[in-house]
């Protein structure tokens, strides 16, 4: 890939992995090699070919809807607490951080968090580790069936993080398990967004224009629309929803990873069409207490590498404590 093509797209990429899920190693290896000239020019891809069938996606949505639909009293019973894991009510989050913009405004969404599982025995639980601690559940009497319904849906995604994580490393000339080895004990987001029709305001966004923190991101969206991307050229291109895709995207940990081989892209939501939007971010990352320095296929000849190793937990950390309300003010009352 030559530095005049990087950031230098239109449009968003399509990509067909129902081989990385077969046993062809010229197919894997062909899809492994496209992947990397989407992740090097654009950091965006819609993934197809996958096994999830639109039936699941759409039953997540459901009960997504069916939650922001109950009231604020029912939803605040699992409130988002310190191990980053329940509801965030709407405007609860400013990303500060952000690369692209200087963000004043709070986007205009709310959420709810459900993170990989985590025993309150486990001894990271018990040892007060940072976001390490159960999940909070909707009362089963008010939504029979979801937690059912999130848990199929998260595992059926860690199954297709682990491909794309293996299909990264072949495509760096490393063994197909090279990468997976940091991800025995992955840290998962799987974040249900409701965005209200937001007004016309300059600085007001659904989502703020940002990177993600992580490693890559799956997102399934509704029919709405809204998500935009940001090309070399500073023109925001949109990723309108395809049925049954994944917008899959570059995060921070894998630019750093790739010593910015790979591009962490900015992008946006503005939810312009008057109706609610939904959306279903699941974001595939490195255990909690996996140490990511550049890979070595990623040194260039002049063996630079432009991070130094990095903690996961203390990176992910500094942006979640910036970016959340909630964890300001916590933090605030401490002291």
């Amino acid at each position: 890939m030559n530095g005049t093509a990087r950031g230098d797209f239109s449009e968003i990429p399509k990509l067909d992995v129902s081989a990385l899920y077969g046993t062809d190693e010229g197919a894997i290896a062909d899809t492994a090699a496209e992947m990397r000239g989407h992740l090097e020019r654009t950091g965006f891809l819609y993934v197809v070919g996958h096994p999830i069938t639109s039936a699941q996606i759409e039953a997540v949505r459901t009960m997504g809807k069916r939650f922001f639909a109950l009231s604020e009293d029912e939803k605040a019973k699992i409130q988002i607490n310190k191990n980053f894991r329940g509801y965030l009510k709407f405007a609860g989050s400013t990303i500060v951080t952000s690369s692209v913009e200087q963000v004043s405004k709070p986007n205009q969404s709310e959420s709810v968090f459900f993170m990989h599982e985590v025993a309150e025995d486990d001894p990271g639980a018990v040892a007060g580790l940072p976001l390490q601690g159960p999940n909070q559940w909707p009362d089963a009497e008010v939504l029979p069936g979801f937690r059912d319904t999130i848990e199929a849906y998260v595992e059926a995604m860690t199954v297709l993080g682990r491909k794309m994580a293996s299909a990264i490393s072949i495509s760096l000339g490393l063994p197909a398990d090279s990468l997976n080895r940091y991800f025995e004990d992955p840290t998962t987001f799987l974040r249900l967004l409701h965005y209200p029709p937001q007004p016309p305001e300059d600085g007001l966004f659904g989502s703020a224009p940002h990177t993600d923190y992580g490693f890559i991101t799956l997102l399934a969206q509704d029919d709405v629309g809204g998500l935009e991307v940001l090309n070399k050229n500073g023109d925001w291109v949109a990723a309108p929803p395809i049925p049954g895709a994944f917008v899959m995207n570059v995060g921070d940990i894998l630019a750093r990873w790739s010593n910015d081989l790979f591009v962490s892209t900015p992008h946006r939501v503005i939810n312009s069409s008057g109706r609610e939007r939904y959306s279903q971010p699941f974001f595939f990352d490195p255990s909690m207490d996996e140490t990511i320095k550049v890979l070595e296929p990623c040194i260039g000849p002049d063996g630079q590498e432009k991070y130094e190793p990095i903690l996961y937990r203390d990176y992910l950390m500094e942006r979640i404590d910036k970016n959340y309300h909630y964890r300001k003010k916590a933090a605030a009352e401490a002291t």
